[in-house]
């Protein structure tokens, strides 16, 4: 299937990197705990929530649903946009075109 969209690529990464960035917990993916995130220096962590905004844009087109921490992650193909929502009360709206 794949994410159809029609942004620059590197826009839409960009995005997709600060909404991650919010989830306060989104090193769980990388089965780091928090003591371990917290050692990281700025731009190593920014190098893998980067890595981690590129693995679940791909991941959509597979599954268009999928959790990341604590943060829910949907690509909504109608509306052209990826949600992620950090908390019941927040959810980033990431243009796909």
């Amino acid at each position: 299937m794949g994410v159809k969209f029609n942004r620059e690529y590197k826009e839409i990464l960009t995005d997709l990197t600060h909404a991650v960035s919010t989830i306060p917990d989104c090193h769980d993916f990388f089965e780091m705990n928090g003591a371990d995130w917290q050692k990281l220096r700025e731009d190593e962590k920014v190098e893998l929530v980067q890595t981690l905004a590129d693995d679940i844009f791909y991941g959509l087109g597979l599954d268009p649903q999928m959790e990341v921490g604590s943060g829910q992650i949907e690509y909504d193909p109608k509306n052209h946009v990826i949600k992620v929502t950090t908390d019941p009360q927040v959810v980033h709206i990431v243009r796909l075109i």
